[in-house]
């Protein structure tokens, strides 16, 4: 696609504001299909709500109706289950220590304890790549970035031969699954470009920005996708790329200061997509819905629609989308659908 570079023009047509859409205007969530693979990526912003509570919890709000309804909310398993039990949900930004061992168990139960009377879903398992870098993840007691894999169990069995980290993150911002249909899925949580002091993983020392620190977050990843379809591999890249790519994913216009942020997506534009040499991937959304504005970050504080981004993507290998491997792909853009969180999942179904 073409990129916008410059600043949007001082005239511009007028634009509706994004409205918290009712659940049947979204694109359908496909139901369970045993012939198609079905993603969900989520940014939660924190895995503590999506936790049961304790019972003293109860007794602190103004009744236990609205206590029992929040949790309801804030479940896992009833999102799976409304979702008609995808293979795959992949979070972002979990929160987790990589030391806490408790709850990372609370997760693996939350995910399969049922969240109804009738509830005869299948069980999942959990995957965490938690941050482990002792000089740029210390915020919060290290409770900070971190991603899970939410995994069927039965889809794990007949189809996953391996979850892997890369040797070249330290903060808990990749990994991938590797089926046996030749497919890598990529669970990211990408950089967030800010001027913030990055350092080196190993000494300490200050070796740039958190910009700097983004391009070559870029840069590996787009070395690891191409390693992997070099050894004929098709790759699909899930989560949030914190990246808006032009003008159509922000509202009410695209980031363009500090100029780092041009720059940023820029980069990003050119390595996945542009550039000859770069992995010349498809945007699923872009190539399914066209110019339809849609988007995944809704930040809390402000009225719904007033300022939101598309920064939560689903890429694919271009010689995969264009086989027609890719079905459908939607984004769940509703005030329910975000939860505690400040971003809504999106999906995929392959």
């Amino acid at each position: 696609m073409d990129r916008e570079i410059s600043p949007p023009p001082r005239k511009r047509r007028k634009l509706s504001a994004p409205s918290d859409a009712d659940p049947k205007d979204q694109t359908p969530v496909p139901t369970d299909s045993s012939r198609s693979i079905r993603i969900f990526a989520w940014n939660i912003n924190g895995i503590r709500p999506f936790l049961q509570q304790t019972i003293t919890s109860f007794f602190k709000s103004a009744t236990t109706a609205s206590s029992s309804t929040t949790f309801k909310e804030c479940s896992l398993r009833a999102l799976l289950h409304r979702h008609h039990w995808p293979q795959l949900l992949l979070l972002q930004e979990v929160k987790i220590n990589q030391h806490d061992e408790a709850t990372q168990k609370a997760v693996r139960i939350a995910v399969n304890r049922p969240c109804q009377s009738v509830d005869d879903g299948p069980s999942y398992i959990v995957h965490f790549t938690l941050p482990r870098d002792a000089h740029n993840a210390r915020g919060f007691g290290g409770k900070i970035y971190g991603i899970a894999s939410i995994v069927r169990s039965d889809f794990f069995d007949c189809s996953v031969v391996n979850i892997r980290d890369v040797d070249w993150d330290l903060e808990g911002r990749v990994h991938i699954i590797e089926l046996k249909q030749k497919i890598a899925i990529f669970n990211i949580y990408a950089v967030n470009g800010t001027n913030n002091a990055y350092r080196s993983p190993t000494t300490g020392a200050v070796i740039g920005t958190r910009h700097d620190r983004k391009l070559d977050f870029h840069k590996l990843l787009l070395q690891e996708c191409k390693s992997m379809e070099a050894l004929d591999w098709d790759v699909i890249l899930a989560g949030d790329l914190n990246v808006a790519r032009s003008l159509l994913d922000g509202w009410p216009g695209l980031r363009t200061f500090p100029e780092e942020h041009v720059k940023n997506w820029q980069d990003f534009n050119d390595k996945f997509f542009d550039d000859e040499d770069g992995l010349r991937a498809a945007d699923v959304w872009r190539k399914l819905k066209g110019s339809e504005r849609r988007y995944t970050y809704f930040p809390r504080g402000v009225p719904w629609g007033s300022s939101c981004d598309r920064v939560d993507l689903i890429i694919g290998s271009r010689r995969f989308f264009e086989a027609g491997h890719v079905l459908d792909t939607g984004i769940l853009d509703s005030a329910e659908e975000r939860g505690p969180s400040d971003h809504v999942p999106l999906w995929v179904e392959i």
